[in-house]
């Protein structure tokens, strides 16, 4: 069974509003979520507020409808540059350290991908990410979504494409399938579209994950000490290790 995943669900200052977003998304059948925490750059050495900890929002995470196991919540941070020009898109594609690129739906692109710098993305495993709840808000939005997601469909395949909500309120939320279907009008085959909601998130996900690593290769991870109990538990032998 396929595990879906909604990667923008946008954070907000009412607490009762996000956790509205995140129970109405583990209704729909989400398994993970991420709650995303946009930043606009507007000067050097920006600073960024801390987010909201999940321990904040839920004591008991809400179950996800149909399987017996809670819903996973994620910390994401968007960086916003002020200019959507070619020329970042290319640096963002080829050059900058980062698991997506989010693709603007609300206004007309000023430019024509190109396949040069979305193939390198692609083999660097960058993903490409599409919202769609700017299209429900608005006929405008709706014709710029179509639009855009069609001109990057032709450059890159559909491969290696995300499709996430960027909601803000949980009537903006779509179940999984009816985000699939959506998919097809953006111009992505039924296998690929069943993908923006599935394995290409969980892609994505461990794209940052082996960001923290060596290439995905060696991965460090602190050893915790042994309690008391564990220590009495141990042969005689292990002790005399252990103190030596």
């Amino acid at each position: 069974m396929a595990v879906f995943a909604d990667l923008d669900l946008r954070a907000g200052s009412d607490l009762k509003a996000l956790r509205g977003l995140v129970e109405n998304a583990a209704h729909l059948g989400y398994s993970v979520v991420a709650i995303n925490h946009v930043v606009e750059f507007k000067e050097k050495k920006q600073e960024i507020e801390k987010p909201v900890a999940v321990s904040e929002l839920f004591t008991t995470l809400p179950m996800v409808q149909g399987k017996s196991r809670p819903i996973k919540v994620l910390t994401r941070l968007t960086i916003i540059v002020s200019d959507p020009s070619h020329c970042n898109v290319l640096v963002a594609c080829t050059h900058l350290d980062v698991d997506l690129v989010c693709i603007t739906v609300t206004e007309k692109l000023p430019f024509y991908f190109k396949r040069p710098p979305i193939n390198v993305a692609v083999d660097r495993g960058v993903c490409f990410e599409l919202v769609y709840s700017p299209a429900i808000k608005d006929s405008t939005m709706r014709r710029y979504t179509i639009s855009n997601a069609l001109n990057l469909m032709q450059v890159c395949k559909g491969k290696n494409v995300i499709i996430s909500s960027a909601a803000e309120r949980p009537l903006e939320i779509r179940g999984p399938y009816d985000v699939a279907n959506l998919g097809l009008l953006f111009g992505l085959s039924e296998s690929d579209a069943k993908a923006a909601v599935s394995t290409n998130c969980r892609a994505a996900l461990l794209h940052g994950e082996t960001r923290k690593t060596a290439f995905g290769i060696i991965s460090t991870v602190k050893k915790p000490r042994p309690s008391e109990a564990d220590e009495d538990s141990l042969p005689a032998c292990k002790k005399a290790k252990c103190e030596g």
